[in-house]
């Protein structure tokens, strides 16, 4: 991690907006439309900050940032589900950063499947529950089903009965 103050002020600024998300996440799927406007509120913020942070920095690599807060950034790219623009750019220079050995091809994983049913497509890893049918949570749409696990594999994800297992015990 870069030691400048920029870059360590932005990595304070991207763990606290992690926190943040973190705490308030109930709220999405909450009963309370106060806590989902909160929730609501929040990711717009988060995503409208990280359209900045791109333009200013491209994508917030832990090389330039830390771990923590690279992943933070993630989180918010993950969360900004109304702002498919801040999504696909973020997938974009994460699949940059990817390729030069600088970022987790599981995350970008779990990115491009959130974006993909953002988008109305078929997800690719199954990595986006789309609700529980008896008891089991259930995917959104995959491209190719049979070959899910595999594909999840060659990220580092879990088979998919594993994933959705600690979903049941939580």
């Amino acid at each position: 991690m870069t030691n400048d103050n920029s870059t360590a002020a932005l990595s304070a600024e991207l763990i606290r907006m992690a926190q943040a998300d973190q705490s308030a996440s109930p709220g999405a799927n909450s009963e309370n439309p106060a806590e989902q406007l909160a929730w609501r509120r929040l990711t717009a913020q988060h995503g409208d900050r990280l359209r900045q942070i791109m333009d200013e920095y491209g994508w917030p690599t832990a090389e330039l940032v830390g771990d923590d807060a690279a992943r933070g950034a993630w989180l918010v790219a993950q969360h900004a589900d109304r702002q498919l623009d801040v999504q696909r750019r973020a997938l974009r220079l994460m699949e940059q950063a990817v390729e030069a050995g600088s970022a987790s091809p599981r995350e970008l994983a779990f990115l491009r499947d959130r974006t993909r049913v953002n988008e109305g497509r078929k997800q690719i890893c199954g990595t986006q529950i789309a609700g529980v049918v008896g008891g089991t949570p259930v995917p959104w749409p995959c491209e190719d089903p049979e070959r899910m696990d595999a594909l999840r594999g060659e990220v580092g994800i879990e088979p998919f009965d594993e994933y959705v297992a600690r979903f049941a015990m939580s």
